[in-house]
């Protein structure tokens, strides 16, 4: 069997069984076995079924960090495939087996490395990157300091099934990846007839003026090349076509890419929802969930990684990208504190094209297992030449 076909095994095995949030012990255990007999020291997490595994090398030097996410998502898969998901309702939708896989071979080939190695590296496997901040977490429980050194760089990598050829790589300095924040609004106003709204203060046409109002907001508010983006995906008011109720509520998320804009919006909205709401003599109550931080790559770090790429899967398999995207990751809490890279990569099936492909998240999503081997040498040569040139 080659290497290949063991990590397509691997990524097959993950696959079946995907798990939701920060407790995922089968994923951990097959995890763990996939490293077993490495040259490793392997701890676990307290709060969440994390594994940090440091190869230290045969010479004393700097530390570099690689990261894999592990949790998948509560999506029913639709994907007629061998190694189709066996629990209803839970699927990895958006690649993270696949990056586990990537890292396990980089783990491998890292460890035959170890006699050529001045400095340690660090292999993060993190649950919950799907809004439970597992990043965060494991932060707090000592990962960057898991080789007695924190990190001098930091890289981790995203697959995409759609929108990215399959096994092109893009990076960039700067954001990356948006900040995602949520707000909570409620209208207060009283409730009666519906054939009588003078009797009463209704909070649903209130609410809808907000909703709109709020794109008006960022509209004319934020510069177009600072961009925030305000969706509100929950709308919940009434229970009947002739009753007016107490109250409405709506929820929202916010992207931004920059901590000004982030800052500004918060307020904005606040603002202009409480006025809107006393102009029509109700009260609106607003809670902020604050998620993910901006995604930002150190510029060398990316220039660094970009030039790895080239010379490791060929200078065709580079791409910069030209923007971030309004996704977001907690790969941004690592990178608040050490400097380093997210890298793109598409694993779009050869069969799909990559502009009307399923998009990462959908029951439909599908990755082509092709991009893993790939996958583990970049890692690999991040880890590489970045402790050689730290050493030089």
């Amino acid at each position: 069997m080659t290497f290949q076909d063991e990590l397509v095994e691997l990524r097959h095995a993950l696959h079946r069984e995907p798990e939701v949030g920060l407790d995922l012990p089968r994923t951990q255990e097959k995890i763990l076995a996939a490293l077993d007999g490495l040259p490793l020291e392997i701890t676990t997490g307290e709060r969440l079924s994390s594994v940090t595994a440091v190869l230290r090398g045969s010479r004393p030097g700097p530390t570099v960090l690689l990261r894999a996410d592990m949790d998948a998502l509560p999506v029913h898969e639709n994907a007629d495939v061998p190694y189709r998901s066996v629990h209803d309702g839970r699927m990895h939708a958006c690649g993270h087996d696949l990056h586990m896989t990537m890292l396990t071979g980089a783990a491998r080939l890292l460890s035959e490395k170890r006699a050529d190695l001045a400095g340690d590296v660090v292999f993060m496997f993190q649950p919950g990157e799907e809004g439970q901040e597992g990043a965060k977490l494991m932060i707090e429980e000592g990962v960057l300091d898991a080789s007695g050194s924190r990190p001098v760089a930091a890289y981790g990598m995203h697959v995409f099934s759609m929108t990215i050829p399959r096994g092109l790589v893009l990076t960039k300095g700067g954001p990356i990846m948006a900040a995602a924040d949520t707000l909570f609004v409620t209208v207060r106003g009283r409730g009666g007839h519906g054939s009588s709204p003078h009797a009463a203060l209704d909070p649903i046409p209130a609410a809808c003026e907000i909703v709109t109002a709020m794109q008006t907001h960022v509209t004319r508010t934020f510069d177009v090349y600072d961009p925030v983006v305000v969706t509100v995906g929950s709308f919940h008011a009434g229970t009947a076509d002739n009753v007016i109720p107490d109250e409405a509520t709506f929820s929202t998320t916010i992207r931004t890419f920059s901590t000004e804009s982030r800052d500004r919006i918060r307020d904005g909205l606040v603002r202009l929802a409480r006025g809107i709401g006393e102009a029509h003599g109700l009260t609106v109550e607003c809670e902020f969930g604050i998620g993910y931080p901006v995604t930002v790559n150190d510029h060398t770090e990316a220039e660094f990684a970009a030039e790895t790429v080239r010379e490791t899967l060929g200078q065709g398999s580079y791409f910069p990208l030209p923007h971030a995207t309004p996704g977001s990751e907690d790969f941004s809490f690592v990178l608040q504190e050490v400097p380093g890279a997210f890298l793109l990569v598409g694993a779009c099936p050869p069969e799909r094209d990559p502009s009307s492909a399923p998009a990462n998240h959908s029951p439909d999503a599908m990755f082509d297992d092709s991009v893993l081997s790939d996958g583990a040498t970049l890692f690999t040569e991040l880890a590489v030449r970045r402790l050689a040139l730290a050493g030089s």
